[in-house]
């Protein structure tokens, strides 16, 4: 449709075998140009999807995904540009950024050169809902690899020679404050790995684990509760630990008088939808895009039971997400 289309390396970053793709779509300059995002992986199982549409639903046969998450975000942007090149509508420059490996930290968004975008403002087509739904609040995420070090023995002959990380870590992990903390901050215990027969006394665990928090002081207050709850087990039983953590992402929040809320509140009052600010409690490209200096929002595109065999689709919010985002287009 006229884009000018540059493929980055980022995939190499990661071991990837693609790039982010980023196009410009030029127009008149006296307008302020826009951006719009949408993420081109998907989660498992994605392999050989058969849609099927059921009246005004997309689903799939319950085998596999449907992918809607995030194809939809894709199909309602090009869709609301091909409309606009169609029928020959004024508008600014339309920047759009497709990107690879978000469902596996935003790995796409984060290899990403910003400084190739012109727009100040970003809509990021990625959440599930009903069109009209923005998420302006999300949290910032810390996982954390932890390996805790005991001692092995004869589990049956001399079992008190030996240190249990397995008996640590359990002890560790129930002291520990996980789940839903509070309104704005999470935490969980995702895998434990340790032991190989059960004569041994297991000399090794290794646990992956995250918290994600809309506040960081409440973040590092959680990830520090959960290095102490390991640190004392360990003392009690004579292991030791160690404890790796990384922030992923920065955490973002629009305001309600925010440009980009009010640009939003006329294009949806143009083609009559009700707009609605929320919080999330998962991280998007809009993380990685507000934490460059690009104010982002996410918009909802009609997708409903995401990254499971349940997921679908409703058409007339996908036709809807197309032309909201054909209306931020023309009033921006």
């Amino acid at each position: 449709v006229g884009f000018d289309v540059t493929v980055d390396d980022a995939g190499e970053a990661y071991g990837g075998d693609f790039g982010n793709i980023y196009g410009i779509l030029r127009g008149d300059s006296s307008k302020k140009p826009v951006l719009f995002c949408a993420h081109l992986d998907t989660v498992s199982p994605g392999e050989n999807i058969q849609p099927i549409i059921k009246e005004n639903m997309v689903c799939t046969d319950g085998s596999t995904i449907l992918g809607a998450d995030d194809k939809c975000g894709i199909a309602a942007i090009l869709e609301a540009v091909e409309s606009i090149v169609e029928n020959g509508s004024p508008h600014g420059d339309i920047e759009v950024l497709f990107t690879i490996g978000e469902e596996i930290g935003m790995l796409g968004s984060k290899h990403f050169d910003t400084s190739m975008i012109k727009s100040k403002m970003a809509f990021v087509m990625d959440s599930s809902g009903k069109v009209g739904e923005v998420i302006v609040k999300a949290p910032t995420q810390c996982t954390m690899n932890i390996t805790i070090n005991g001692k092995s023995a004869h589990a049956g002959v001399a079992p008190e020679k030996g240190i249990s990380a397995i008996q640590v870590a359990a002890e560790a992990i129930c002291n520990m404050k996980l789940l839903r903390i509070d309104s704005e901050t999470t935490a969980n215990i995702g895998t434990i790995c340790g032991g190989k027969v059960t004569n041994i006394v297991c000399d090794k665990v290794v646990l992956k684990a995250e918290s994600r928090s809309l506040k960081e002081d409440k973040l590092f207050t959680q990830v520090n509760h959960m290095e102490e709850c390991i640190k004392q087990a360990c003392l009690k039983y004579n292991a030791n630990y160690t404890f790796d953590k990384t922030i992923e992402y920065p955490p973002f929040e629009i305001s309600p008088d925010s440009e980009i809320i009010r640009l939003l509140q006329a294009a949806m009052d143009r083609i009559g939808l009700n707009i609605k600010l929320r919080p999330s409690g998962g991280g998007f490209d809009a993380n990685i895009l507000n934490g460059k200096g690009i104010q982002a929002v996410v918009l909802a595109c009609g997708m409903f039971n995401a990254h499971t065999s349940e997921e679908y689709l409703i058409l007339d919010d996908l036709y809807k997400a197309a032309e909201l985002v054909r209306e931020i287009i023309l009033i921006s």
